[in-house]
């Protein structure tokens, strides 16, 4: 098992060596773990991985190679979690059921209500159709179903029907250094290119010091700038929720970015480009950039890309305190219009499936705002995208 766990990591390109498997096995023969699954996990995770970046991809690999270690560790004394119960509680609807219940009827009504139960509700609730609580059928909680409420106290998107969520969220950046798929994808982005000489001249011109040589008699050195790759790209991440079912492919496009592109800016937002935006998301609540400063820094000659799956409540894009995380005062496509008014060329790179772009009505409101230059991530959308660039 343990030297499965080895290859399985070595695979998954974390840069484990047969030194550190080692060490890890003599930590456990001196019983540092203590015979518990917790304790092996860290110590594990603090003999092998050296590099932040890699956690995840051990967190993956440690939860496919040592599955169910753990329940039956304590398959002896084991006491059901609370937070099961909660999760198990959750009603089983049928389609059927779930299309009787309806909508509250409107934005505006529904933060309306949602102002009214939080100063009337006085305890936990659970079920029920009404109350701030779980397992129920109301458009405020968790771990129930409406199709259009606010999510509060509740880890993770299930039916993805909220219109706002109540909770802090955390997200975490992209990582530039992931090897690519294919690539095509780093190919079909070289499209994007327009080479000129500027700055210092500190390249030797072997040509012109040949001519100069061959007509003055004696050796003429000629210098002359690097050939360099003049676009300038700004690119627009969507981070966090839905995006998740697309980080491979996103890092994959950011990854052939960062290294294609010499003049490069870029800024993580979440559903829809809003008054701020953000490079680090672990720090997104506290070092924000005002998207005014982004327009107003950043010169109308740059190439615009936005990365994101455009799927979200209609509410985030066309109303003001639309956004699921915080009150906007302005919608999301005022500043979408903003940013492709400012720069000519500006395109949307989707994730999702172009043929399932019609089952999602938020997808065709952003289309329209970018004025149809929404294009899917495949080899053959980013070959239409860069081609819309460089027009």
């Amino acid at each position: 098992m343990f030297t499965n766990f080895f290859y399985e990591l070595k695979s998954a390109k974390v840069p484990v060596t047969l030194k550190e498997y080692l060490a890890l096995m003599e930590a456990l023969q001196a019983d540092l773990a203590d015979m518990q699954v917790e304790n092996f996990y860290y110590l594990s995770r603090t003999i092998l991985v050296k590099d932040e970046r890699h956690l995840d991809k051990f967190d993956q690999v440690f939860g496919h190679v040592f599955k169910g270690l753990e329940l039956m560790a304590d398959a002896v004394d084991a006491e059901i979690p609370e937070e099961w119960l909660k999760v198990l509680s959750q009603l089983y609807l049928s389609d059927e059921e779930k299309a009787k219940i309806e909508a509250l009827g409107g934005w505006d009504k529904i933060m309306e209500e949602l102002k009214k139960r939080l100063e009337e509700q006085k305890g936990r609730h659970q079920g029920g159709k009404k109350w701030i609580g779980t397992a129920g059928t109301s458009p405020y909680g968790a771990e129930g179903y409406n199709p259009a409420g606010v999510r509060i106290g509740q880890k993770e998107n299930k039916n993805f029907r909220a219109v706002k969520v109540w909770d802090k969220r955390e997200f975490k950046d992209l990582d530039d250094k992931v090897e690519l798929g294919t690539r095509n994808i780093k190919v079909a982005l070289r499209r994007l290119r327009r080479f000129a000489r500027e700055g210092a001249a500190d390249e030797l011109d072997l040509d012109g010091t040949i001519k100069g040589t061959a007509r003055k008699g004696y050796l003429d050195i000629q210098m002359r700038p690097e050939r360099r790759n003049t676009v300038k790209v700004l690119m627009f991440l969507d981070i966090g929720g839905s995006m998740d079912w697309h980080i491979k492919l996103a890092e994959e496009l950011f990854s052939a970015s960062r290294s294609e592109f010499k003049h490069m800016e870029y800024f993580y937002f979440h559903n829809c480009l809003y008054e701020y935006v953000w490079k680090n998301n672990r720090r997104r609540w506290t070092e924000r950039t005002p998207t005014w400063e982004v327009l107003h820094k950043y010169p109308s000659d740059y190439k615009v890309v936005f990365v994101g799956d455009a799927s979200m409540s209609p509410y985030e894009i066309t109303v003001p305190g639309g956004s699921v995380e915080h009150m906007n005062e302005e919608p999301g496509s005022t500043w979408l219009k903003r940013v492709s008014g400012i720069y000519e060329h500006c395109v949307w790179l989707n994730p999702v499936p172009e043929n399932h772009w019609s089952w999602t009505p938020s997808i065709k409101l952003v289309g329209d705002i970018m004025e149809n230059r929404m294009f899917p991530l495949t080899i053959d959308g980013l070959d239409r995208a860069m081609r819309e660039l460089m027009k």
